[in-house]
């Protein structure tokens, strides 16, 4: 079978670029950067793909391969930090570039196969430097305004660098590096297909399950859906769902959650009324990753009293996903924020371990999984919500005022994006509580009242996103709405960031 080993140098997408040489037909391994020659040649290797990564190839430290992975005799294609790694084993010189670029940057290209098909026009870039000697051999063939190397070919030597992300949604027509590095240089059939992925998980969930009784953290995400009805499929009765009410929801989401599951999936569910709870422990609390650890620690804690009222259950099933878990941390990647179900987690959890069968799935996968399980079309499609709920969406302490302007904010904005008939359009939109405080002037008199943020974004993966462009008069009904019918509101500003360098949510 044909074999890519991706090196992974720490980069946010590193597993997307995985993804997107599976997609593009040739089966795909991820492995560390400093992995063993052994274990990197394995059977039937192809090529490699040395990934992104947030250090600098000068500095003391910086990640590094075996040289000897030049020496395997298959083509090398490096991406980000992957390419300036490269012209340095090689001789070249790499700087700290002037002018950093960050997102949607226009490119100019040649014709080399591995460009073929993707006109100049617009890639996404994210990096602070950038190639300034171009080593012995090498022949540049794209350049950007700012860039003069941004992707490079030493044909002779199969080695070829990209300094953009074309792994990424955001670029255009992105896999066509992928298909042409695997087809032209590579010379793979291309005829990997990922078929019975949901089958495959149900028989790992049994293997690990064995006789075992399961219970399901049950956010009413997508995430934590899909997870739940694998298993369900997989160990039937033996799966009970909690659902924990931790006074951090949206307007009206425990009784949609609850009413869905049950009369919709069949699911046996409980719910769990903790929002005293919850609000007790976070009471002073202005930290977003102190916010994180509380609420993952207090999930667990309520899992485990649940866990005792039922006689026992021996796994705890979470809905965690790639990007949670990159986001957390890896062992080569940075923490971005730590997310309740993985940095979070306490180290102590009273089960005998996890059963997460989507955390190497990106979201647009786990939807896609779940309408081949049966799952109704409006729940695989459900706005994402985060398992701390609205306490990442309050800047800074976590209060019941604050909590009640944030939840008819964003029941407004929801109102009027549905009915502007963007629902699906968007990938995510939700309101911010900011905190901040501005003078205003309403009938007629002085104000001194919060703003609340607007966010929308567009993405398919999560990884990377660019702020929606909501039309005009829509933003003006959201505004309006929003400061004539919520209390102590009196401006609304619109997110326009895309990630990065921002994230999705503000915390």
């Amino acid at each position: 079978m044909e074999r890519i080993v991706v090196l992974d140098f720490g980069g946010q997408y590193n597993q997307l670029i995985a993804r997107r040489v599976r997609e593009a037909g040739v089966y795909s391994e991820l492995l560390p950067h400093n992995a063993p020659i052994e274990q990197i040649k394995g059977e039937s290797l192809s090529g490699l793909i040395l990934t992104g990564g947030p250090d600098s190839v000068y500095a003391e430290g910086a990640k590094a391969c075996y040289d000897a992975i030049f020496s395997l005799g298959v083509p090398v294609l490096g991406i980000c930090y992957g390419m300036q790694y490269i012209a340095k084993v090689f001789g070249g010189r790499i700087e700290a570039a002037p002018v950093r670029e960050y997102g949607r940057t226009p490119i100019r290209m040649t014709d080399h196969p591995l460009l073929r098909g993707l006109d100049s026009g617009i890639v996404w870039m994210n990096h602070n430097d950038s190639v300034f000697g171009m080593p012995s051999g090498f022949s540049a063939i794209a350049e950007t305004d700012n860039c003069p190397f941004a992707a490079f070919a030493d044909d002779a030597r199969r080695l070829y660098g990209i300094q953009f992300h074309a792994e990424v949604a955001h670029t255009p027509k992105g896999e066509l590096i992928f298909r042409n590095f695997l087809r032209e240089i590579c010379g793979c059939a291309c005829t990997y297909s990922p078929a019975g992925l949901a089958d495959t998980l149900i028989a790992q969930i049994r293997a690990q399950v064995g006789e075992g009784r399961v219970l399901g953290a049950l956010s009413g995400g997508v995430d934590s859906s899909v997870a739940s009805v694998l298993v369900h499929n997989a160990i039937g009765d033996r799966l009970t769902c909690i659902f924990v009410d931790h006074g951090l929801l949206r307007h009206h989401e425990a009784e949609e959650v609850i009413s869905f599951y049950r009369d919709k999936l069949n699911l046996n569910i409980i719910k769990v009324d903790a929002r005293e709870r919850f609000l007790g422990k976070l009471a002073g609390v202005t930290d977003p990753e102190q916010k994180r650890k509380i609420i993952g620690t207090e999930f667990v804690r309520v899992f485990e009293e649940e866990a005792k009222k039922l006689g026992g259950a021996d796994w705890l099933l979470q809905g965690t996903i790639y990007p949670d878990v990159i986001e957390s941390g890896t062992q080569t990647g940075a923490k971005i924020k730590s997310h309740h179900n993985v940095g979070g987690l306490p180290a102590d959890i009273g089960f005998k371990g996890l059963i997460e069968p989507l955390r190497m799935l990106f979201k647009d996968e786990v939807r896609a999984l779940g309408e081949s399980l049966g799952i109704a079309h409006e729940l695989v499609w459900r706005q994402p919500f985060p398992g701390p709920g609205l306490a990442i969406r309050v800047l800074g302490e976590v209060t019941e005022e604050k909590l009640a302007i944030l939840r008819q904010s964003d029941y407004i904005f929801r109102q009027e994006i549905a009915a502007a008939g963007l629902a699906e359009k968007i990938w995510q939109y939700f309101t911010v509580f900011t905190g901040m405080r501005s003078v205003g002037v309403m009938g007629d008199q002085r104000t001194y009242d919060y703003a609340i943020g607007v966010r929308a974004v567009t993405s398919t993966d999560a990884m990377t996103v660019e702020w929606a462009e909501i039309p005009y008069p829509v933003l003006r009904r959201i505004s309006e709405r929003i400061i004539g019918e919520v209390p102590h509101v009196n401006r609304v500003v619109y997110d326009i960031t895309s990630k990065p360098p921002g994230t999705i949510e503000w915390e």
